[in-house]
């Protein structure tokens, strides 16, 4: 199927609306309108998590919790029911998880500068990376504190890498690295922190180039296609099924004092599509916190079957560049479900 990206259109200056709460209890506008759903995971007291870096559903719409919490994997069923724990002892720091095509969970952790491939009931299958051991500041070699993995359709794994490194790498179904590209910078093929990666089904690769404020959008080989702007520091990416899809994009709010407080620049969760149009923004106009509806640093977002959203916030990473001298509660709130309003 032919795929036509105007990259005019793209960077075309949008007027972005804020959507805000249009019934009681719901956000966004369209087709992208939804209500959050309090208390929805069913955790068991002694069952703490920590902040909730990665999410991703299977097949099953069973949900995995990449957390920084004593059981970096918590796997709840649709209803909220815990179903299993796992992963206690082998991470540094989560931080990305995605599931392929395969129905494996592809797991980053960027202080150990690896991805680990599992089974969904928790066997290793394969390991990228050398644990403890750091490519190099900007070395474009795997990894140096990589953020995220995707799967395409034919098994390739495409890691950005991200925190201290500025590229992509592909690797072949067993770990073989094919292929890396991008650099430090600010055009096309460069990058700023490239902080999420998507894969759609095409092949194409959708990249949260998030210090620039950007979507960049890739073919399979690498070659820049797109970019998607108008939008703010963009942490948390998913995409809606199918080719062409849309963008759901986790904004941050600014870290500076010299604009922290100006509004309409995140932190929120808005949608775009291919041609950079704002279709809604999951906005309560309440800024930052840890209510219903609220976000705090959206870092992690995944999309089930029924179009329901789970975002994650890393809060006890971000709470002080964002909420500065308020007091962090003794058990935050670490992700919530957004359950999609169907369409009359």
């Amino acid at each position: 199927m032919l795929r036509v990206h105007n990259f005019l259109n793209l960077i075309e200056h949008t007027n972005i609306k804020t959507w805000g709460i249009f019934e009681m209890g719901s956000l966004g506008a369209g087709d992208y309108e939804y209500k959050p759903v309090p208390n929805w995971a069913k955790l068991p007291p002694d069952l703490i998590l920590g902040d909730v870096a990665g999410i991703a559903v299977d097949d099953r719409d069973r949900v995995y919790l990449f957390n920084r919490g004593e059981h970096p994997i918590v796997v709840l069923s649709q209803s909220g029911e815990v179903i299993s724990t796992w992963g206690e002892g082998v991470f540094s720091n989560p931080h990305g998880a995605s599931i392929g095509p395969d129905q494996c969970i592809y797991l980053t952790d960027n202080f150990d500068h690896t991805v680990r491939k599992f089974s969904l009931d928790g066997k290793l299958l394969l390991k990228i990376g050398i644990a403890g051991e750091s490519s190099g500041f900007m070395s474009g070699k795997p990894f140096c504190k990589c953020t995220h993995s995707a799967v395409s359709p034919t098994g390739d794994i495409f890691v950005s890498d991200g925190y201290q490194n500025a590229c992509i790498h592909k690797f072949d179904p067993n770990g073989k690295l094919l292929m890396s590209w991008g650099t430090s910078g600010t055009g096309p093929k460069e990058f700023n922190l490239p902080h999420n990666i998507c894969c759609d089904s095409d092949g194409w690769i959708y990249v949260a180039d998030r210090e620039n404020s950007r979507i960049q959008i890739f073919d399979t080989n690498g070659r820049f296609e797109s970019q998607i702007n108008n939008m703010h520091r963009p942490s948390g990416l998913a995409i809606t099924p199918g080719t062409c899809p849309d963008c759901i994009v986790g904004e941050l709010a600014s870290y500076l004092e010299v604009n922290q407080n100006f509004p309409n620049i995140g932190p929120f969760v808005s949608v775009f599509d291919q041609q950079g149009n704002a279709l809604s923004r999951l906005d309560a106009g309440l800024g930052a916190g840890l209510e219903p509806g609220q976000f705090l640093s959206p870092h992690s977002i995944a999309y089930d079957s029924l179009g329901d959203l789970y975002v994650g916030d890393v809060v006890d990473a971000d709470w002080d560049a964002v909420m500065r001298n308020k007091p962090k509660p003794l058990q935050p709130r670490r992700f919530q479900k957004l359950q999609k309003i169907s369409q009359k």
